[in-house]
């Protein structure tokens, strides 16, 4: 169909032309020139005020916290199994364990009830993803964290201008991780940062975003040359991506509020059909503010998860699951551990259902869909 309603719709937010053309201009296309800088201060500010260092990815700002935390083999790090391969890459790639434990049903995050349980004298970090950018229970999260001894990863990439008490995500770990790909709020094609608060990586992250040498240093006038003297790799994105990137992060709070109103559009249109017992709309604790990133319904079964996509697409509704579990991914059963049984994790992901969000998205387009969800739930 021609009119259909698509999941994602990629927009611009004004400028990203205007400065895209600055950039050619000013004939620094590499990284860390001046869109990057503007960016790195924008990035900070949003998430509290840690510094801020832009990467080609989320992936790569994981993959830097990895290299930060010193991960080597035998290594374990505690996350969730609900989540995108790249959290427990960044740990596999150190020669690590990812160790999964189970999910929260309401927030559909990491169940920090479940993390002691976890622990071993193996374990050096807890990396957590705030899902749909809801945020995890930091305040427990963090305790724990800090009765053990682990870092705190966060892996932000849904969490953009989303808080926890007030406080933003991604300003709470030792590390945070954002995302700017083209399915998140804000966008540059492919993006990504790595916010680093804790003060003593700051100087060693510069160093490793800049390939393993001090180079930074040497530009700031620090030292006489730069040299390799650490790991690293080739973690910035062009000026040409961070153009487009500062456009966004201008409009990232306008962007957040458009989103919003069409995820309280959704929520307030299908509060009969979750009383009906029809199906499941997110739940938000009240301590969370999120950013309208995902809206999702949880079907009444699998089988039933399956009828209803195949229903909305006959109705013109691009509609689609989430993550398969990596506990039981190939990879997950290769490299990762699995200490416990995942029941609310295999429930929700066989049940899960994320309804078109974008900025393009009108009120006519939300009515149809949720139309499309009634006729798809008798």
């Amino acid at each position: 169909m021609s009119d259909r309603v698509p999941f994602n719709a990629p927009t611009l937010a004004g400028k990203e032309f205007d400065y895209i053309r600055q950039a050619l201009e000013r004939r620094h296309l590499a990284g860390n020139g001046h869109f990057s800088k503007a960016c790195h201060g924008l990035i900070s500010d949003f998430t509290g005020g840690g510094r801020a260092l832009l990467t080609h990815s989320c992936t790569a700002g994981l993959e830097m916290a990895a290299l930060l935390c010193d991960l080597g083999p035998g290594d374990e790090v505690l996350m969730p199994s609900f989540t995108f391969a790249s959290t427990a890459n960044a740990v596999v790639l150190r020669g690590a364990v990812p160790v999964f434990v189970d999910i929260r049903p309401d927030t559909l995050n990491i169940d920090e009830t479940l993390l002691e349980a976890a622990v071993t004298p193996r374990t050096r970090a807890v990396c957590v993803v705030h899902y749909a950018g809801v945020a995890c229970d930091m305040e427990a999260i963090s305790a724990f964290a800090r009765r053990y001894g682990l870092l705190v990863i966060e892996d932000a990439a849904q969490a953009l201008h989303a808080t926890w008490k007030g406080r933003p995500l991604g300003g709470f770990g030792d590390f945070a991780a954002l995302s700017f790909h083209e399915t998140k709020n804000v966008i540059a094609g492919e993006g990504g940062a790595l916010v680093v608060n804790n003060p003593r990586f700051a100087l060693r992250a510069e160093i490793i975003w800049e390939k393993g040498t001090n180079r930074a240093q040497f530009y700031r006038g620090e030292i006489s040359r730069y040299t390799w003297v650490d790991l690293g790799s080739s973690f910035l994105p062009s000026e040409v991506t961070a153009a487009f990137l500062l456009a966004q992060l201008e409009q990232s709070r306008e962007i957040t509020r458009a989103r919003l109103q069409s995820w309280n559009r959704y929520h307030a249109a299908l509060a009969p059909l979750e009383q009906a017992g029809r199906l499941r709309r997110p739940l938000v604790p009240a301590e969370a503010g999120h950013n309208g990133h995902i809206y999702y319904v949880l079907a009444r079964s699998a089988p039933a998860r399956e009828a209803m996509l195949a229903r909305l697409g006959e109705l013109g509704v691009s509609a689609v699951i989430h993550y398969v579990p990596l506990h039981s991914a190939p990879a997950g059963l290769r490299f990762a551990r699995t200490p416990a049984p995942m029941p609310v994790t295999d429930d929700v992901a066989a049940r899960l259902v994320r309804l078109p969000m974008h900025l393009a998205l009108t009120e006519a387009d939300v009515d149809r869909v949720v139309a499309a969800l009634g006729d798809a739930t008798r």
